[in-house]
């Protein structure tokens, strides 16, 4: 499957891949970039994926780490 971008830097995701993952409009992309390889991930955040990550960051205080962040960046 191809695409091309538009000057503006967007691209069209066809909607035989946005059917199979359950993006629609508002839908929020994760974009990462894989330097090694030249490659960029799309991974649609959708309830499913919010769904699969649970429990997978479970007892790791990550919690009052952000808190921690969120105050420091307040005090600046």
């Amino acid at each position: 499957m191809e695409t091309s971008a538009t000057i503006k830097g967007q691209i069209v995701i066809p909607s035989s891949v946005r059917r199979k993952f359950g993006i629609k409009e508002g839908t929020r992309i994760q974009i990462e970039v894989d330097e090694l390889t030249h490659r960029i991930i799309l991974t649609p955040i959708t309830r499913e994926y919010v769904h699969s990550l649970r429990g997978k960051y479970k007892g790791r205080g990550l919690l009052k780490a952000l808190l921690a962040e969120k105050k420091r960046e307040r005090e600046l």
